[in-house]
Order: structure tokens, then sequence, then C-alpha cells
């Protein structure tokens, strides 16, 4: 998988050049990162993927302030970082379980579902073996054409271009990905960049968060130092799992004070879990939304948001309402579940933070002193072309200004930009289905972008091997100097 730097004779090589830069460290890149080990393991030296990842936390680490005690995964944990596609590979839970001495108790515990902390130990567990590869606490500032020479071109002929500044060809082959850290600024070479940098907060239009106010994603980092309480209140605001999961929490760890759940629906609804609405996690599921058409695509999202979005799950919404009811009979009410109601508006106080909470059935207002209010509001993609700088106007959009991305999960790009930029997340929900940011597909998803690695690496070397004089023409006539062999077009 080598390829020539633009600006170097054919054949040669720039010393440190990747195959792979990943940007972002989490379950996504972690599975990759295991999947492109199962190649090398089978291969020399010389054929193996040579990859780097880039994390801006300390270590790895996956929604840290959301382990709570208790808490357990949604998907089964046999949707784990390899097995649904190689059930025997030393990086399955199951190993993982064996390893820590636990595989005989966790057979006799009868479930699929273990905890997040537990599965959040699994990903740790992984991710060890992987810490030569990674640059924890540094930040990707940008990711550029390729290479070192681009600026002092430009300084000397006053072109612009990104054609005509890597290169007699009109192509970018390799991109530099700059970060920042502790150290300073480093840049590395990478013929294809693999974007896997999560979620960030979505939070109400002109709220902040602050002191007193959180997104739920923070709530471990902030809620146990909390000794300063005069109001002995929170109140929380969102109808999904995190918000049901934060609003049990403060109600246990507190009982001292009242928890306010605020939220738009009557009640918390539940997940559709059933098996049949399950396929739509399916790996194959991915390849018929994929090839679906446009309008179907809308449908079938709208089908089964239920299956993600806004939910929770039955036992805790059961639990929850016992909770309730029970403290409805005590005549000592500290849940309140403030269902068909808006949370309006926040303001900071000298010892807490003042709510604003509207009916939307009668319209009245009401304010409540609490301590702190925590925004169960929910995720959006980070946009991945807000990393990719003057590269953005080389990929394609679709109609709604969405980029245009291939089965094989390559964003697509001019031909001009031959360096593979890959997606992981949700911002491929529009082309991949609803598991774009979900725990379920990461296995199969893994291996896809690993082989289209490799593929793209085939064709590369295609590229540098002239054609053999007479070779493939039918008429006898010899291949023009330095002429290549036909390739086929990548899928991306």
């Amino acid at each position: 998988m080598s390829a020539p730097h633009a600006q170097t004779t054919p054949g040669s090589r720039v010393p440190g050049t990747r195959d792979l830069v990943g940007i972002g460290f989490g379950p996504a890149n972690l599975a990759l990162a295991i999947a492109i080990e199962e190649h090398n393991a089978q291969r020399t030296s010389g054929e193996a993927v040579h990859a780097t990842f880039v994390e801006r936390q300390e270590g790895f680490g996956w929604h840290r302030g959301m382990l709570l005690e208790g808490a357990t995964m949604q998907v089964s944990f046999l949707k784990d970082l390899v097995t649904m596609r190689n059930p025997g590979s030393p990086y399955s839970f199951v190993h993982y379980l064996q390893d820590r001495g636990r595989l005989a108790d966790f057979v006799n515990h009868k479930t699929f579902f273990p905890t997040r902390i537990e599965f959040h130990d699994y990903f740790r567990w992984c991710a060890a073996a992987f810490r030569d590869q990674v640059r924890y606490g540094a930040e990707v500032a940008s990711v550029t054409a390729a290479g070192p020479d681009a600026a002092d071109l430009a300084d000397l002929t006053g072109l612009t271009d990104l054609a005509e500044l890597t290169g007699s060809p009109g192509t970018v082959d390799e991109l530099d990905v700059t970060t920042r850290g502790a150290d300073g600024a480093t840049t590395l070479r990478a013929r294809n960049v693999v974007i896997g940098t999560g979620l960030e907060p979505r939070l109400p239009a002109g709220i902040e968060t602050g002191e007193r106010i959180w997104h739920n994603r923070d709530l471990l980092y902030h809620a146990p130092g909390l000794t300063d309480r005069p109001h002995r209140r929170f109140l929380v605001v969102g109808a999904g799992q995190s918000a049901a999961e934060t609003a049990d929490y403060l109600h246990r760890t507190f009982p001292d004070a009242e928890v306010c759940a605020v939220f738009r629906r009557y009640g918390y609804s539940p997940a559709d879990d059933s098996p049949f609405a399950n396929r739509i996690f399916d790996p194959a599921a991915v390849d018929a939304f994929y090839g679906a058409p446009q309008e179907v695509k809308h449908q079938l999202l709208g089908y089964h948001a239920n299956t993600n979005y806004s939910v929770v799950d039955g036992d805790l919404i059961e639990q929850l309402y016992r909770t309730a009811y029970q403290e409805k009979v005590s005549g000592t009410q500290r849940l309140r579940i403030m269902g068909a109601s808006e949370f309006a508006a926040v303001t900071p106080t000298g010892n807490g933070v003042r709510a604003t909470v509207r009916s939307l059935t009668g319209g009245e207002t009401l304010a409540l002193d609490c301590d702190a209010v925590v925004l169960a509001t929910g995720y959006r993609p980070t946009d991945p072309l807000e990393l990719l700088g003057e590269l953005a106007g080389e990929c394609r959009t679709d109609g709604q200004g969405r980029l245009r991305v291939g089965r094989d999960h390559r964003v697509e790009t001019t031909g001009r930009l031959r360096a593979g930029i890959y997606l992981q997340g949700a911002a491929t929900e529009h082309t991949h289905g609803i598991t774009s940011s979900l725990l379920s597909t990461l296995a199969v998803r893994s291996g896809e972008i690993r082989d289209a690695l490799l593929l793209r690496g085939t064709e590369r070397e295609l590229r540098r091997v002239p054609a053999v004089a007479g070779v493939g023409a039918g008429s006898g006539a010899a291949a023009g100097p330095g002429s290549a062999p036909a390739v086929p077009a990548s899928r991306g």
C-alpha cells in the first residue's frame, strides 16, 4: 500500500507516510484498529497497513460522564467491536470476560446486556493493545493537501490552486494532518484519513452550559461535587434514555432533593426493541438502506426513529412510574414528571439557577429555583467539513448540502482529490441509516473500511506500474510511454 508523493519521482516514498490517520479514537476507530490488526497479523511487515490515531482526550474514554451505576447497555454484548465480523477474534467481549476471570459469572447472570461500566472497561481493555498507535492529548487543527513544499511553491510561483500546488498531475494523493498537543504542533502524512470524531451536545437555542447548567454528558463530572444545594431541587430537560437515567440518578443520589423532569411529551415513550424492528440494526439493513430511493430512506428513518431517538427502556419507565406513584401514596413527592411542558429559559442566580417551565396545554409558566439544570437534549454529529478546510471544496454534496458518501464509507470527491477521506458516525446517517452513530454495526463497518483501504492501495500500486508494450492491444500496437493499465474506479 505504498504510493509516491505528488512531488516525488515515481517509485519513491516519503519517510513516515502512513496508510491511514484516524481522527478520534472512540469505539468506531478502535474497531477499525482491530480490523487492521487482523489483516497485519496475516501479512509480512511490507504488506502491513500502517495506521496512527489521534485523540484529544488524555486516555481512552467513552461517555464517561454517564457511566452511571447500574445503567445497562441497550445493545447485545454480541454486537461488540468484532464478533459480528469475526467471532473468533481475541478482541471479543467473551475473550475480555475470560481474561478478567468473569466468563462463568457472566454466563450465570443470564443477560445479553452488560452494564455500561463493564462495557466501557471492555473498550479500555481493547484500546490498551493499541497504545503505541494512538496519540492521546492531541487535537487535529487541520487536514491539508500534502506536502511541506506546497507553501514554498506558492510563494515562488504565485499559484494557489489546489491542483497546481500538488504537482503537474493536478491530483492530491496524500494529506497532512496537523495536530496540537502538550508537545506543540505535529504533522502526520497519510494516504487516507478516517474521521471518527463522534457527537457533540445539542443545546436549546440561546442556552449555554455553566457552573450549574450542564449537558448530561458531564453529569458525573459535576453532580457528585455539588455540596452547596440551598434549593434542594434539580431540573432535567429531555425525554430520552439519558434524560430518564439522569432523573433516576439524581433522585437516588440526593435523597433530600426534588427532581423535576420536563419534556414536551405527555410521558416517557418506550423504545421499540421488538425483534422485527431490530432488523434495522442488522448489517444487511445497511445495504438495503444505502440502495433505497431518497424518499424511502426518509420514510424508514421516520418509521424507526422510536428504536433509538427520544425513547426509554421499558423497565426504566416502569421503575420511575412506581417511584412517582409510591411518593404520592406517602405524601412526599420528590420525583415530579412535568409532561406536556417546555423548558423556556434559565437564569443563573447567586446560589443556583432559576428555570422557567411553560405548560404546552394551558400556557401558564412556572419559575423554579434549582441547584442545577441538566440538559439531556441529545447530540448532533460533528461536521467533517470543518476539519477539511480548503479540501471541503473537493468533496461532493447532494441537493441538501450533505456529503455524498460511498457504500464503503468514503466521501465522494472530485478527481483532483485521490487521497481517501472516510467517515464513521452520525454524519453518514442519511446514506447508511440509523446504525451510523450506534454500536450495532461497528464490527462489520470497520472491516468494510479496512477492505476499501486495501482495494484502493492495490489500485494505487497499479497506477505506478507502466503498461508492458503490446499487452492487451488487439491491433498489436505498443502502449505509449508512461501509460498505465486501466484501473477500475473505487466504489467511493
